[in-house]
C-alpha cells in the first residue's frame, strides 16, 4: 500500500511510540521501512539500529539510516529520497511553546511528500 514508510527516532519513549505504530503499518500493509535518526554519525546510527532491533521477528523489513542537521528537514529529505508512500512523526511538540517556535512535526505536516502520520504520544 505504502511502498517505503519512514520514521523518525532521536531514542526517545515518544519516539517508540511512533516506531512501533510505524512497524505495525508496515507489518500490515507489507512495506519497508526506514528507521531514521539524527545526529552525529555512530550516535545516530546506534539510536536507529537499537530501535530496529526492538523489533526484531515482526517479519518488517527495516533499513537504519542517519543524517547530520535539521530533523524535519532530515525527515523529508529522506522520505522524498525513498519515495515514501508515508511519514510517520510522533505528536511530541504540537503543543505549548514548542508548537508556536517549531516542532518536527509541524514542520514535516506542512512539506511532507507523502501522506503522513502523527502519532498521539502522550
Amino acid at each position: 500500500m505504502y511502498g517505503r514508510i519512514v520514521v523518525g527516532t532521536d531514542g526517545s519513549e515518544t519516539a517508540g511510540l511512533a516506531v512501533k505504530k510505524a512497524v505495525e503499518i508496515a507489518s500490515a500493509t507489507g512495506s519497508e521501512l526506514t528507521i531514521l535518526s539524527v545526529g552525529p554519525r555512530d550516535k545516530a546510527l546506534a539510536t536507529a539500529e537499537a530501535a530496529a532491533r526492538r523489533h526484531d521477528g515482526s517479519g518488517v523489513s527495516i533499513a537504519t539510516r542517519w543524517r547530520e542537521g535539521d530533523p524535519a528537514k532530515a525527515l523529508l529529505a529522506q522520505a522524498e529520497e525513498d519515495g515514501a508512500g508515508l511519514l510517520v512523526v510522533g505528536s511530541k511538540g504540537m503543543t505549548g511553546a514548542r508548537h508556536v517556535m517549531g516542532s518536527v512535526p509541524n514542520s514535516v505536516s506542512h512539506h511532507a511528500p507523502c501522506h503522513l502520520l502523527i502519532v498521539h504520544t502522550t
